[in-house]
């Protein structure tokens, strides 16, 4: 009967297929078809197939009340006619339905199932055909007993669709019986009943569901008309069709619902120039839609539909982006039909949070930005509901790392998912939505010990953390006040107070997935064990400061801090004085004295955090980021003349003190010296330096200084219009300091006046034969405006031991030295002296010097002598000497250096140790002038592998180490010139590998190993094929019996080249070549 309804369907909906004569309407033509195709159907259902289906339609007929025979109106006789054979259609599919219920798998004992057959489809399961049938039969009844009968402006209006439903809307009556309200009740309450089958529901919903939705609206919520007409409705019937509405919105896929409210609700009023394409939906259908919205919206999942419906089946265009921003707009924003605004924030905010965790990348980039700019938007509009509902949760987690002690430990536990995902929002949000508010500010603020604990953490250890807990540092420390950052910087390298970070008790552990967790740190009963821990964390901590600044190379926080730390130091040398006063303790009581105690200890505490965080930021980063701009360089120079100033306030000058006071006066006389452009706000900026000038002017004991105070303060007085020889002269020796390889330019004449010849006393004039070696060395520190050299004083002031006053008293630089006079400061007894000599001279050979090319015995003879000094600095400086004259002489300085090299059989006992620390350093030699030979180490390498190989049976353990680092160096660069000596080279490494006690030396031939398959490369199976069987089982020897665990991973790093090279030997890549062949 299924097949009956849908024929007797598809007859009332069949075009008409005769050509109609001229002079007919449009509508005239709509309604002659219409009614030959109820007298075909009439005529079809009269036949004896169709008893069933005509009996079961006067059953529907007589049980409806709806059903208006003698109407006039041939569209609504047409649309009754569909509703009924669609009801029937309906009622029967349900009946099919429930008997099919009752046996699940449809089957009966005539027809059991099979293991091989499909079970059999439900009943309501239809053909394309017939759904294409029943699309049409909807489209008709939506077009002719739906749409005409809605209000202007409620849905989309038939003459807007297509232009066959201008034609509609002039063949409807609308004057006929029933009234328009009770047509349009009929039809709704039609599809409502045909909607409880699965199949029709489909149908119905996916095509027509704003259509029904727009009815509903209509019947359950126009109000009623000024002049008093009836709608012709009850109440019960009103009541009735809000509540179908409300079940429909419920039942429907929710972004779909919120489309069609969209649409129902209309767009903005249109202006005055514009054309009005579509009707404006009335203002009670507005606030309704509106109101359905809201509830949508507040909703669980509500936001996550909102956002679907708005930006499903987007591009990710600029479009997308805009549509983001309008969705997270319309979030931020607390509907006017909302109850209450705490309500609202209260229900939508931690939906917006859910929005971030999403994992789907075709929606989670969209869901984000919305999720990002709302949350934004609403902190920055409405604060007080953004920290309740959305900074407070978001950074909960962290909150609970640095809960107080004394509660119980499952509050404190933080497990990984929930610290990952809340580190990955406050990225998302802070850094990627990249809009700072104070609020957000704030509340990261409050967070950011936390976050920094777990950054050093992540440090230490492989974690996915690490980056977004950097990036979320970096930019609150960018975005905030510099006041801020400072205080919070010093925090945390326990120089003002405690950092912060997790409670007591409790640290960070690495997660299962690549996270952290906080978990219940074990106690240490060890006093000193605790504070060794305490003391490593807190030099950790410092370093983390530190690789954070590195990281903000365009920012001025670095040199800020530096010049902060400064000022501090500063002053605490000013109260060093205070507090050494003695003080009368018999008069304190115990409480009294322990408290004065701590606080010493404490004040020494904070002072070597101060010392030791300088130490690092001096060492971990460049000048160039400490003193990015010229006020930074006044900055630490009015810090460096103050710190001498309390010297001078003191009376006791020290060492450092007047190291400090002429290197910061050499500064500022390079920055008045001409060739320091200065702006007026530079200027500006040295202004602060009048004042310790001026106190050095009045106390310096020496007069010279004093007088060159008095003439640095009236140049920047004057702003460089008076500028005296003495200031130019100590600024020129400043940048050029004697010994310098930089060419000297021509001296300036001194005056007769007394500045031009200042000494800084006997203490300067005795280091004048080594000045040399003692001169302040500067290096230019380049800014937009000038040029200002930063001395070495940054890394430590202790490591210049000359001045700045005993190079004045010189003004012209000496010239440049012979050679003879290099080789006889090469003895110099000083180390400095002797350093400088020797470098001087390698760079001689390097740059081809004839002299010293033709001297290169004497060179190679001062070279090995100078390698058994003590001193790192000169026996370095002797061995690139040697590897410079190597490459310069090769054959004749690597033949010496081997025979060197060798131990000889004869040595004496006593110098038997003194000789193995020079064999040491003459391998170093060896293995650098191996990595330089580079093409050329095939020819000269030969002689160098012999004897590397016999230095691999030496008796002591460190030689065999260090022949088999050269040896594995070499075989890098022999290539193919290693094949005749492969077999031999393997012997040995297995025999070592296999044999030697020494734990080094096993680590050193398997690195040769590795060395060598890295070198080869892909040309391994060709020079090594003989011996790769060998070295394989080695290596695996070492994987599985060793038991030093890095030995096993150099062997472990081996078999991974080992398997790369044979998978490109046995797997080649294929590429596509064109070769032209010559036949013969």
């Amino acid at each position: 009967m299924t097949t009956s309804l849908i024929n007797a369907l598809s007859i009332l909906t069949k075009p008409v297929r005769e050509t109609r004569l001229g002079g007919v309407t449009p509508q005239e033509a709509l309604l002659s078809a219409l009614q030959r195709n109820q007298v075909e159907l009439q005529e079809c259902l009269s036949a004896v197939e169709s008893e069933e289906a005509q009996c079961l339609l006067e059953e529907v007929r007589g049980e409806v009340a709806w059903f208006c025979g003698d109407t006039e109106d041939l569209t609504w006789s047409f649309v009754q006619e569909c509703l009924l054979l669609l009801l029937c259609l309906a009622r029967h599919l349900s009946r099919l339905l429930e008997a099919f219920s009752k046996s699940p798998a449809g089957l009966t004992p005539e027809k059991p199932h099979l293991p091989d057959v499909a079970p059999p489809l439900p009943p309501d399961v239809l053909s394309i055909a017939q759904q294409k049938t029943l699309g049409a039969v909807l489209q008709f009844l939506v077009t002719l007993g739906l749409c005409p009968y809605l209000a202007p402006g409620v849905g989309l209006g038939l003459g807007l669709r297509s232009a066959f439903g201008t034609v509609v809307e002039g063949a409807v009556r609308c004057d006929a019986l029933p009234p328009c309200e009770r047509r349009l009740l009929t039809t709704i309450t039609v599809f409502l009943e045909v909607s409880k089958v699965s199949c029709l529901a489909t149908l119905l919903f996916t095509r027509h569901l704003g259509d029904l939705m727009a009815g509903l609206c209509q019947l359950g919520y126009r109000p009623h008309r000024p002049e008093g007409e009836s709608t012709g409705l009850t109440v019960e019937e009103r009541k009735g069709c809000k509540q179908a509405l409300q079940g429909l919105l419920g039942r429907v896929y929710q972004p779909i619902v919120i489309k069609e409210l969209l649409v129902l609700q209309g767009g903005a009023k249109a202006s005055a120039g514009a054309s009005a394409a579509l009707t404006r939906a009335p203002p009670w259908l507005r606030r309704l839609c509106g109101q359905l919205l809201s509830e949508r919206l507040v909703q669980p999942h509500g936001v996550q539909a909102v956002v679907r419906a708005i930006l499903e089946g987007g591009i990710g265009g600029d479009s997308d982006w805009r549509k983001c921003d309008a969705v997270a707009k319309i979030l931020a924003t607390c509907p006017q039909q909302s109850t209450s605004a705490d309500s609202y924030y209260s229900q939508v905010c931690p939906q917006v949070l859910e929005l971030l965790h999403f994992k789907d990348k075709t929606t989670a980039q969209q869901f984000q930005r919305v999720a990002t700019r709302a949350v934004l938007t609403i902190v920055q509009d409405q604060p007080e509901f953004g920290q309740r509902f959305l900074l407070s949760p978001l950074f909960s987690p962290l909150h609970r790392c640095a809960a107080l002690p004394g509660e119980d430990v499952s509050q404190h536990a933080v497990p990984e998912l929930e610290l990952t995902r809340c580190v990955e929002d406050v990225y998302k949000i802070c850094v990627v939505g990249n809009s700072p508010s104070a609020m957000l500010l704030s509340s990261l603020g409050d967070a950011f010990p936390i976050i920094f604990n777990l950054f050093c953490f992540t440090k230490q250890n492989v974690s996915h953390l690490r980056a977004p807990c950097q990036e979320i540092l970096l930019w609150y420390l960018s975005h905030t006040e510099t006041s801020l950052a400072l205080s919070l910087l010093k925090d945390l390298c326990v120089i003002q107070k405690d950092g912060g970070g997790v409670t007591s008790g409790f640290q960070f552990s690495p997660g299962s997935e690549g996270g952290a967790t906080l978990t219940c740190r074990q106690p240490i009963s060890d006093e000193d064990d605790a504070l060794y821990e305490k003391v490593l964390g807190d030099q950790w901590r410092v370093e983390c400061v530190v690789q954070l600044l590195a990281e903000m190379k365009e920012s001025d926080l670095p040199g800020e801090l530096f010049l902060f730390l400064l000022r501090d130091l500063t002053q605490w040398a000013g109260e060093e004085q205070q507090t050494e006063v003695h003080v009368d303790m018999t008069s304190m009581t115990l409480l009294e004295l322990e408290q004065q105690l701590e606080g010493r200890v404490h004040g020494r505490g904070q002072r070597l955090a101060l010392l030791h965080t300088m130490a690092v930021m001096c060492e971990g980063l460049p000048h160039t980021l400490l003193l990015r701009k010229p006020s930074q360089v006044v900055g630490f120079i009015g810090s460096m003349l103050r710190r001498a100033c309390v010297g001078l306030q003191r009376g006791s000058e020290s060492p450092v003190d007047s190291q400090t006071l002429c290197m910061g006066m050499g500064l500022v006389a390079t920055l008045l010296s001409e060739a320091a452009q200065l702006t007026a706000e530079d200027h500006s900026c040295m202004t602060e330096l009048l004042a310790p000038l001026e106190q050095v002017s009045r106390c310096h004991p020496d007069p010279v200084i004093q007088e060159l105070a008095r003439d640095l303060r009236a140049s920047i007085a004057t702003h460089g219009a008076y500028r005296p020889d003495s200031v130019t002269s100590a600024a020129h020796i400043l940048s050029h300091p004697a010994g310098s390889d930089t060419p000297q330019p021509k001296p300036v004449t001194p005056t007769p006046s007394p500045t031009a010849s200042c000494s800084l006393g006997p203490r300067a004039a005795m280091s004048g034969p080594s000045l040399p070696q003692h001169t302040l060395a500067a290096t230019p520190v380049k800014t937009d405006q000038t040029q200002v050299p930063a001395a070495s004083s940054l890394h430590g002031e202790g490591e210049c031991s000359g001045t700045v006053g005993a190079s004045i008293s010189s003004a012209s630089s000496a010239p440049e030295k012979a050679f003879s006079d290099w080789l006889h400061e090469a003895y110099d007894p000083d180390v400095p002296t002797r350093t400088m000599a020797l470098r001087a001279l390698t760079q001689a050979v390097r740059e081809g010097h004839k002299r010293a090319l033709e001297s290169r015995e004497k060179l190679l003879t001062l070279f090995l002598e100078s390698l058994e000094h003590e001193d790192s600095f000169v026996y370095l400086s002797a061995i690139q000497g040697l590897v410079v004259l190597a490459d310069s002489f090769p054959e004749q300085i690597l033949n010496r250096l081997l025979a060197e090299y060798q131990v000889s059989p004869n040595t004496a006992p006593a110098s038997r140790g003194r000789s193995l620390e020079t064999r040491l350093k003459v391998g170093e030699a060896l293995m650098r002038a191996s990595r330089a030979m580079g093409e050329l180490a095939p020819h000269y390498g030969r002689p160098l592998l012999a004897v590397f190989l016999r230095g691999t049976r030496d008796q002591d353990a460190s030689v065999r180490t260090s022949s088999l680092s050269n040896l594995g160096e070499l075989c890098q660069l022999l290539h193919f010139s290693l094949g005749p000596l492969a077999q031999e080279l393997s012997t040995c490494l297995t025999t070592l590998i296999k044999t030697e006690r020494e734990v080094e030396v096993r680590r050193a031939a398997v690195h040769v190993i590795v060395l060598l398959l890295r070198g080869l490369s892909d040309q391994a199976p060709q020079v090594l094929g003989d011996i790769l069987l060998e070295l394989y089982r080695a290596l695996k020897w070492v994987v599985r019996s060793d038991s030093d665990e890095v030995a096993a991973l150099h062997a472990q790093l081996a078999l991974e080249e080992l398997d790369g090279v044979m998978r490109r030997f046995i797997f080649p890549q294929q590429k596509l070549e064109k070769k032209i062949v010559v036949l013969p």
